[in-house]
């Protein structure tokens, strides 16, 4: 069912990016799609930059596959093992380089402006992804991520100034 969901979801916020769209601009459609990056190595607690677990190497390809409908313009990660890790299959996918991004301070506006237009992936934490998407819709309306949850979806999409989110959970 929630694979349903998330055709719906994609569908809609896709049809900006359609070629048939009424859409004059191409830079009047954007598209985000967040998550956080999947399950870290833990075994070493005093290690601040871990690799994936096997279950998070597949988690990684998981998202890939259910984002594999999506053409996505760019690919963004905080530079982490981690958060590059899951990127990775989705970049790989889309033939693009992963993009570099620093979480803190978030700069929305600045971010908006250079992927006007664009379907992107972003890739974070617990507490960056919720901060970045809260900052872009411009109100607190997420909170930070539980730390056993690698699962959350988050859509946004700009159509011609209108903005729209989606919270999809895959736990």
């Amino acid at each position: 069912m929630r694979f349903l969901l998330l055709i719906f979801v994609v569908a809609l916020t896709s049809c900006g990016k359609s070629k048939d769209a009424n859409i004059s601009n191409k830079s009047d459609a954007s598209t985000y799609y967040f998550i956080r990056h999947a399950e870290k190595d833990r075994s070493n607690p005093d290690y601040k930059n871990p690799h994936l677990t096997d279950i998070g190497v597949q988690r990684a390809e998981n998202w890939s596959k259910i984002l594999d409908s999506i053409k996505f313009d760019l690919v963004y990660s905080t530079d982490y093992n981690r958060t590059k890790e899951t990127a990775k299959p989705t970049a790989l996918k889309n033939n693009i380089e992963i993009t570099i991004y620093k979480p803190h301070p978030i700069k929305a506006g600045t971010f908006l402006k250079n992927t006007n237009g664009k379907t992107v992936l972003i890739v974070g934490h617990s507490n960056t992804i919720p901060s970045f998407v809260n900052a872009i819709l411009k109100q607190e309306k997420y909170n930070i991520i539980e730390d056993n949850n690698n699962g959350n979806l988050y859509i946004i999409s700009i159509i011609n100034g209108k903005v729209s989110d989606r919270l999809i959970s895959f736990n």
